[in-house]
């Protein structure tokens, strides 16, 4: 049997297609790209501390609106835990890509766009949806749903990173208001590991426990 080979130029052709089809997609780093703006740091701050960073960098698609720092500071203001934090913080990550060109041509001038603080579960009804209207003379004004969709909240400022389809950070005014974000979340509750030890018959190990500082500190 005689076997032909293909031309060179034809298994070269093969060979790029096929790594580009299993090759994953670009990877983004939220907390990489805002350190370039240190405008921005105590929005990069907290994102990392509420574990939202993580969230971001393993989404493909997705448009976070960054804040300033005077912005923050007056979130930050009114002392909320982190847990509130996160779900303030997650209703300004989109799940889709809007760059600024996008932004300004938006069909019939609005769209409804989702967030991470929607896909968590936690928002009750539409609540984790923001509205984004174009409000022409290059205002583009934005506002959680729950607000309803007359209301304009804070205003897109500039494009501080575009990572075209992938991921964009774009600035807006001001926090999003949303009293359900906002609403007091509990802090997770401590367990004390020595009490319950004790009420399982261990007592006398979890008083070993209580009096090795070292052990304690292993156990919290």
């Amino acid at each position: 049997m005689q076997v032909h080979c293909a031309p060179p130029h034809l298994l070269a052709a093969l060979l790029l297609l096929l790594a580009a089809a299993t090759s994953p997609a670009l990877a983004h780093n939220i907390t990489r790209l805002l350190a370039g703006h240190p405008d921005f740091s105590t929005f990069n701050q907290y994102l990392s501390v509420t574990h939202l960073a993580a969230e971001i960098n393993s989404r493909t698609t997705i448009t976070v609106l960054a804040v300033s720092d005077a912005a923050m500071n007056d979130l930050l203001a009114e002392h909320p835990s982190n847990a509130t934090l996160k779900n303030i913080l997650s209703l300004h990550v989109l799940l889709d890509y809007f760059g600024s060109k996008k932004l300004h041509q938006l069909t019939d001038g609005f769209a409804l766009a989702a967030t991470l603080f929607q896909s968590t579960g936690s928002a009750p009804g539409s609540s984790g949806l923001v509205n984004i209207t174009d409000l022409k003379g290059g205002k583009v004004g934005f506002a959680p749903q729950e607000g309803g969709s007359g209301d304009v909240g804070p205003y897109y400022v500039r494009s501080v990173e575009e990572v075209p389809y992938n991921i964009s950070v774009i600035q807006i005014s001001k926090v999003l208001p949303s009293a359900v974000a906002a609403a007091l979340v509990p802090e997770p509750t401590q367990v004390n590991v020595t009490d319950v030890m004790a009420a399982h018959g261990c007592k006398e190990f979890a008083d070993v426990l209580s009096n090795s500082s070292d052990a304690m500190k292993t156990c919290e």
